[in-house]
Order: structure tokens, then C-alpha cells, then sequence
């Protein structure tokens, strides 16, 4: 045997110096083992992603039914969106969670799947002009291709209420966001 050499002593102890000044400077190193997937969720929520499932309920009386012209919906990066365009002031709503989707009026279940239900009524207001003509056309139920919002079904215009589903793949965070010029009624859901 060979004995060590007094300069391989000292590489040893200057590396082990070095991983100890690492160590007491606070830093980590972060590693993912060729056979574990890196992970893609935190248990924090990125910023501006939806945080919240507790149900909505904002009431405006005495004002003039708002008319709903069309929704619009897009996935971003944490979330999908659901844009309601209004012609008028932004109306009262409540959104719900249920069990399934009715026709308003007639009170028959819609034929629709997923994992969650979020019901939105809007009141006052129509889906339709003075001549009753829709003021939102296709549907009832548009496909949305998104991550968490599969699909948006209009589920009535009757009495002063305009009801608009979303079918979503799982019960998930969301969040309310009203905004003017022109009135819009937007909802977020968390992926």
C-alpha cells in the first residue's frame, strides 16, 4: 500500500470547505432522479391563478335587464376563462355549484357529463330582443376544448333570468371578475 500523499489530504478537506460554506450560505440544490418525474404542482397557487370554490351571490335590484350578446371563453397559463358580453350594466348573479343542469322554465335535465357543475344566473337580464329573437345564438352547449372548462351550456333565458352552465372536468377554485366599457361577466377556473 501507498501511503496518501499530504496533497490529496488537502484536496479533501478544501472540497468538504467548500460544500460547508455552500451549506451555511443557505442555498440548496434541487435534484430530480432520472426515474421521478419533476413535480408540476405547488402546494401554494401561482399568482393570479383562481383560490376559492365558496359560492357567489350579488343581488342588483331596480336596474334595467342587461342583455347577454355572447360568452367567449380561452384557456391561460393557470386557469380558463369564461367572458359573458353585456349590453347594459353589469346585472346581479349568483354562481352555484349543483349537481346537474335544468332547462329554466320546463325544469328537464340537460344531457351533459363532467366532473363538477358550475351554474351561473344572471338577473336581471335576456338572451333575447323585443322581438324575442336570441341575442346569443348556437349552443345550447359549446365544446370548449379547454383544460378545466369542457364545456359552457346555456340552460335558460325565462322570467328575467339568463342561466349559463359551465361543465367543468373537476370541482376547482374560481374566481368572479366584473368589468365596464363594454359590461363583461368574467370567470376564472383553476386547472
Amino acid at each position: 500500500m501507498r501511503p496518501s500523499s499530504p496533497r490529496a489530504g488537502s484536496r479533501v478537506l478544501a472540497s468538504l470547505a467548500c460544500l460547508a460554506l455552500l451549506a451555511a450560505c443557505g442555498q440548496t440544490v434541487q435534484t430530480a432522479l432520472p426515474q421521478q418525474p419533476a413535480a408540476t404542482r405547488t402546494d401554494r397557487p401561482e399568482p393570479g391563478a383562481p383560490t376559492s370554490t365558496a359560492e357567489v351571490d350579488v343581488r342588483r335590484d331596480g336596474i334595467e335587464p342587461a342583455v347577454v350578446t355572447g360568452v367567449r371563453f380561452a384557456g391561460h397559463g393557470t386557469y380558463d376563462r369564461l367572458v359573458i358580453d353585456l349590453k347594459g350594466k353589469v346585472p346581479g348573479y349568483d354562481v352555484e355549484w349543483v349537481d346537474q343542469f335544468v332547462e329554466d322554465g320546463s325544469g328537464k335535465p340537460m344531457d351533459v357529463s363532467g366532473g363538477a357543475y358550475l351554474q351561473v344566473t344572471l338577473m336581471p337580464a335576456n338572451a333575447h330582443d323585443a322581438k324575442g329573437r336570441l341575442t346569443w345564438s348556437g349552443g345550447p352547449v359549446f365544446s370548449t376544448g379547454l383544460l378545466s372548462l369542457t364545456d359552457v351550456v346555456r340552460t335558460g333565458d325565462f322570467e328575467g333570468r339568463v342561466g349559463i352552465g359551465l361543465v367543468l372536468a373537476r370541482k376547482a377554485a374560481f374566481r368572479v371578475k366584473e368589468q365596464g366599457g363594454p359590461s363583461r361577466l368574467i370567470i376564472d377556473v383553476a386547472h
